[in-house]
């Protein structure tokens, strides 16, 4: 293969993972009670819109009784 003579332009980035700060980040705020209720409201529209997508799509799965005794007939047998 081919192989460059100059060195990498962006040596750098492999330097970068090396890299440690010593400056701790600050700490997260604590979400309030309102944020909380709101993600738990969320949560729990989203569970229930599932929940009844499921229960409203499940009769239109269902394939019926199976009776083994009763065929098909056409209606071309009857002439019509």
């Amino acid at each position: 293969m081919f192989r460059r003579r100059e060195p990498v332009p962006f040596a750098f980035v492999a330097e970068a993972e090396r890299y440690r700060s010593n400056v701790t980040p600050p700490p997260r705020e604590r979400a309030s009670r309102s944020e909380i209720a709101g993600r738990v409201l969320v949560g729990l529209t989203v569970t229930a819109g599932l929940v009844g997508a499921l229960l409203f799509g499940m009769p239109s799965l269902d394939t019926g009784p199976q009776n083994p005794h009763r065929t098909q007939q056409s209606e071309a047998k009857d002439g019509r």
